[in-house]
């Protein structure tokens, strides 16, 4: 495994902590700010903070409310020296009804830091 991939590997961890946390602007830290592009529900978010207020809304209405975040069998390939392509799945265990599915992420080095570019998330529905 190579640098890069560590790199982003950490992002993605660091993030899965402070959802976990509840620290929904950490765990938008992982993400192109202002310019991600977010596909969720069949549809696009307009932005960063758009995606911010989704999960605040959706999620964080009282502290543990936004429940255990995992990201499991990550695989990542090196598109270029400063792009690469991310998809896991994951797994979000909550009170008000769990959720799980995959993501898929195109990742981008800015700066010198890993970020998230682009989300896809498609999450299994229930039967």
């Amino acid at each position: 495994m190579n640098e890069d991939q560590d790199a982003i590997r950490t992002v993605i961890a660091d993030m899965e902590v402070a959802w976990n946390r509840g620290d929904f602007h950490g765990y938008m830290d992982g993400f192109a700010n202002p310019d991600v592009v977010f596909v969720s529900r069949g549809r696009i978010q307009k932005d960063w903070q758009a995606t911010l207020d989704h999960y605040i809304a959706d999620y964080g209405g009282a502290p543990g409310s936004q429940g255990q975040l995992t990201f499991s069998d990550i695989r990542i390939e090196m598109l270029a020296s400063d792009a690469a392509q991310l998809i896991s799945n994951y797994n979000l265990v909550r009170a008000a009804g769990n959720q799980t599915g995959v993501n898929t992420r195109l990742m981008r080095k800015r700066d010198g830091k890993w970020v998230i570019a682009l989300n896809h998330v498609s999450q299994i529905e229930p039967k």
